[in-house]
């Protein structure tokens, strides 16, 4: 039997593998459409998503936005971009932040999601979960590493930081990010959009 977007988001919408580990009652925020052309593989909710139920509608996404070169509308439109995150629950606070994304997520949904979405052209893997999970051995010794090679990944993956404020010093430590991959980000996203 062949899963429809709709099916697997009402399937996805009932989980509670993780429900026991969450501080809140499941709330899983994600975005997809079997049209995304960009799909975009973050971290897990922060404690506003899990809130508004909506991806990325925090300063983090209006970062991601801004490096991507796209307005809300065409962010937000599933036949643009798929909004998946490697954990789609809010893991709750640490000491210096949110918690790591719950580790059932990706084994039970990614692959089913993924084969619902036939025309994503690139993958953009958001902060060291995602690209630790999709690259595999290709994973650098630190993010910065990877992302450094981030050419070497195309045209399937483009591994990227995570654009929260609480980067902001990273980014000022690798000026070369914005300079170099920031650029060669929005030439390809204009390139599948348009």
């Amino acid at each position: 039997m062949t899963l429809t977007v709709k099916a697997l988001l009402r399937d996805i919408s009932r989980c509670i593998a993780c429900a026991g580990a969450l501080p809140h009652a499941p709330n899983p925020v994600l975005s997809v459409g079997s049209e995304a052309r960009i799909l975009i593989i973050g971290q897990a909710p922060g404690r506003k998503v899990h809130a508004t139920g909506i991806p990325w509608n925090d300063p983090s996404g209006d970062t991601l936005r801004a490096w991507l070169g796209v307005d809300r509308a065409a962010f937000y439109d599933t036949r643009n971009f798929a909004l998946m995150p490697m954990g789609f629950c809010y893991p709750g606070k640490g000491r210096s932040g949110d918690l790591p994304p719950r580790p059932e997520c990706a084994p039970l949904w990614h692959d089913r999601l993924r084969r619902v979405m036939p025309c994503i052209r690139l993958t953009l893997l958001i902060g060291q979960y995602s690209q630790a999970h999709y690259l595999g051995d290709a994973f650098g010794p630190t993010l910065a590493a990877t992302v450094r090679r981030a050419k070497e990944f195309l045209p399937a993956f483009l591994p990227l930081p995570h654009p929260s404020p609480r980067n902001r010093l990273w980014l000022r430590r690798n000026a070369w990010f914005e300079a170099e991959v920031v650029p060669l980000l929005r030439e390809r996203v204009r390139a599948i959009l348009k």
